[in-house]
């Protein structure tokens, strides 16, 4: 209802369009337009859900068979697949309903869990930033994990330039965490320097639940003046020369594997050697990779830059907890940005477009007192088995 009516609110301010609105909140135009009508006609009233179900249903199944498929979940305490098969023997054909009608009736009488809903993630869309020069995307991912001959687990973790396919480094990891990776991003940026952006999936450690899909790695590198890039869920294409050199990658260095992690790392640096320096690769025109690759003109700091906002932007400094005091009010944003400076543009009266870097996190409301993402989801307090470790950023 709160989420129905700041749509109608703000497509009576100006400078948005009906249709921008609709993909603000993550609606169609056709439900834009209805809570519209709605609104118009009844006021805030129109725009509560009404009751849809029909006052008669024709096709309801039969309160005795109900009533079976219940006696039979309760003396079995099986699902709804093996209680209608049990059914179908002891009623006729005709009488018995599918499996999902059998699930719906001990849903409604409790008797199963209802699921929970996926929670739709904020995501920016499709990247479309060009790979044409080198450093202007980096592309990083871990192969999938593979079992060393001791039985241990070796998740290797590649990295490349998009534009010139140069393998940057492949390293073998015992976990995808952000304790492994940092130190190998960390040696990637003091040898390569620093890319404009590094493109990833929405995995761990690249991504997380927080504001603007941000994780602790994503937001070491807007600290460092690199824009994290991440590629829509399930479309792997969107990475298709990296996911290209797993394949390669996979054929010669994992089958069979090595032993030990140590000697699996020396297969890989000689792979990563032959791939840049010998292999030569047909996208360019039959050239090697390390022909076309150069380092970054942009050094790694010894020092994290400021971040800079505009001179209109209002700038507040998260607290240790998380969040910001905004009117003697507590603003949660995300402990993932404990004690960084984030920026909030004024667009209409009461409302603000907050922003880390130049990465979009959300929409603040005044009068709401939250910060909600491209759905309408506000920022959650993370917490539990949910909470990303943060690394100390320097």
């Amino acid at each position: 209802m709160q989420e129905r009516l700041r749509f109608v609110q703000d497509v009576f301010r100006p400078g948005w369009s009906v249709a921008e609105l609709c993909r603000r909140y993550g609606v169609s135009r056709k439900t834009g337009y209805k809570w519209l009508g709605a609104y118009e006609a009844t006021g805030p009233a129109g725009l509560v859900d009404g009751s849809h179900r029909p006052h008669h249903c024709p096709h309801a199944t039969p309160p005795a068979v109900v009533s079976q498929i219940l006696g039979l979940q309760k003396r079995y305490t099986w699902g709804a697949r093996k209680v209608r098969r049990l059914l179908a023997r002891r009623v006729p054909a005709a009488l018995v309903p599918t499996i999902a009608t059998v699930h719906r009736i001990l849903e409604r009488h409790g008797r199963v869990r209802r699921r929970r809903r996926a929670r739709r993630r904020f995501h920016a869309g499709r990247p479309e930033t060009p790979m044409d020069q080198p450093n202007a995307v980096w592309t990083a991912d871990f192969k999938g994990q593979f079992r060393m001959g001791n039985g241990v687990y070796c998740y290797p973790l590649t990295v490349q330039d998009g534009a010139t396919r140069f393998l940057l480094g492949c390293q073998g990891l015992d976990a995808p965490t952000i304790e492994a990776s940092w130190p190998v991003f960390v040696r990637l940026f003091r040898r390569y320097g620093l890319p404009k952006r590094i493109r990833t999936d929405n995995g761990t450690p690249f991504a997380s639940g927080a504001l603007g899909r941000l994780s602790t790695l994503a937001v070491w590198w807007v600290r460092l003046g690199i824009r994290p890039e991440l590629i829509e869920p399930a479309p792997p294409e969107q990475t298709g020369r990296h996911e290209r050199i797993h394949k390669t990658l996979k054929a010669e260095t994992a089958r069979p594997p090595e032993r030990t992690l140590a000697a699996q790392q020396r297969r890989f640096d000689t792979f990563r050697h032959r791939y840049n320096q010998v292999r030569p690769h047909e996208a360019l025109d039959d050239d090697t990779p390390a022909s076309h690759y150069h380092p970054s003109p942009r050094p790694y700091p010894s020092t994290l830059p400021a971040l800079e906002y505009p001179g209109h932007f209002e700038v507040r400094r998260v607290s240790k907890n998380g969040g910001i005091r905004w009117q003697s009010r507590w603003v949660n944003v995300s402990h993932l940005l404990a004690e960084e400076y984030v920026g909030f543009e004024e667009i209409d009266d009461g409302l603000w477009e907050v922003y880390f870097g130049p990465v979009w996190l959300g929409r603040f409301h005044e009068q709401v007192g939250h910060i909600v993402d491209q759905f309408g989801h506000p920022a959650r307090r993370e917490g539990g088995n949910h909470k990303e470790k943060v690394l100390p950023i320097t």
